[in-house]
């Protein structure tokens, strides 16, 4: 089985499993799972390919989930326009924050981020009038002309995910573009990037703008299917758990993070509820932290990651092919040497 094959039959079977989802759970943890994994998809955008971890990135994820909560609710906007002018909020905030965040690496960038993040928290907070402060935006409207049910969550699922995937192809066409290229090769090496002519701090601009209105945009569905935005979308907490469903997946892999973020989110559901550790319902952290130290340590890749490299090795024919190795230059000398 070649690349295209095995991606086609991934892309088949992912797209089963997003149409066959609210038969199976209940459409509210379902639209979770994907509006999660697209938030995950986006800060794997940064981190994987780009080499930059941001404890920030719940500013973005909150900013586009109030944006389209408050224009449902006060400007009766439909769901699909709301939506756009969450993304493009999330967008315009990125642009001044990432050009300040951009020029520093490493841990100094994560503290960057997560500074601004504090502040957009301090400012979503105490701006009550427009976001409600700690009682956040309550009975947000899912409205769309001509359609009365769009408040069944069945529903709203199935109208939200189109956008969902729109989402999910624009981070897999940024990913497998020259300009997805360019930014795996700064990651790599910023300073032969640079030597080669390339921009670096732009590329990096870049891709954090695009990074954060993936976010928005998972965020602005969020509010929406939801009926609500509370504060804790822009709290820091909100951005680390994205980090860590970004980790169980898999860094770099863009399927890792969808993967990382079901699990996350269904075994939070599972022990909320009692459904599997009835004694452990009143605290489920302590099973969850067993659950991920486990997959950290048997899992150095994470999960999608360690089975793409357990493939390469045990399967090769369904491996990414590699282009030959040439031969160095150095190799024929001793035999024209021996000619001569």
């Amino acid at each position: 089985m070649n690349r295209r094959a095995w991606n086609l039959v991934t892309l088949v079977v992912a797209l089963g499993i997003a149409l066959v989802l609210p038969q199976v759970i209940y459409p509210v943890l379902a639209l979770d799972i994907v509006l999660w994994a697209l938030y995950a998809v986006a800060l794997d955008l940064l981190l994987g390919f780009g080499g930059l971890l941001s404890f920030g990135h719940a500013m973005f994820w909150g900013s586009g989930a109030y944006t389209s909560g408050w224009l449902a609710k006060n400007l009766a906007l439909p769901f699909p326009i709301a939506v756009l002018c969450g993304l493009l909020v999330a967008v315009a905030l990125a642009v001044p924050i990432g050009y300040l965040s951009v020029r520093r690496k490493g841990i100094y960038f994560a503290m960057v981020t997560l500074a601004f993040a504090q502040m957009i928290f301090y400012v979503v907070n105490e701006w009550r009038p427009v976001t409600g402060g700690e009682n956040g935006l309550q009975g947000i409207p899912r409205l769309f002309p001509g359609v009365a049910s769009l408040s069944n969550p069945t529903v709203f699922y199935y109208a939200a995910l189109p956008i969902a995937l729109l989402g999910f192809w624009f981070a897999y066409r940024v990913v497998h573009s020259p300009f997805g290229h360019v930014l795996v090769a700064i990651r790599d090496n910023e300073a032969r990037a640079q030597a080669l002519g390339y921009p670096t701090a732009r590329y990096k601009l870049l891709a954090f703008v695009i990074s954060a209105g993936l976010a928005g945009l998972g965020g602005a569905l969020y509010s929406l299917g939801h009926g609500f935005a509370a504060l804790e979308l822009v709290h820091w907490t909100t951005s680390g758990t994205a980090v860590l469903m970004t980790i169980l997946g898999g860094i770099g892999t863009l399927w890792g993070p969808i993967i990382g973020a079901a699990l996350v989110l269904l075994l939070r559901d599972a022990l909320s509820t009692g459904a599997v550790f009835p004694v452990l319902r009143e605290s489920p952290g302590v099973v969850t932290g067993l659950i991920f130290i486990i997959i950290v340590l048997a899992f150095r890749r994470g999960i999608w990651g360690t089975a793409l490299w357990l493939l390469r090795e045990r399967a090769p024919r369904l491996a990414v092919p590699q282009a030959p190795t040439p031969e160095p230059e150095a190799a024929s000398e001793p035999a024209s040497v021996a000619r001569g």
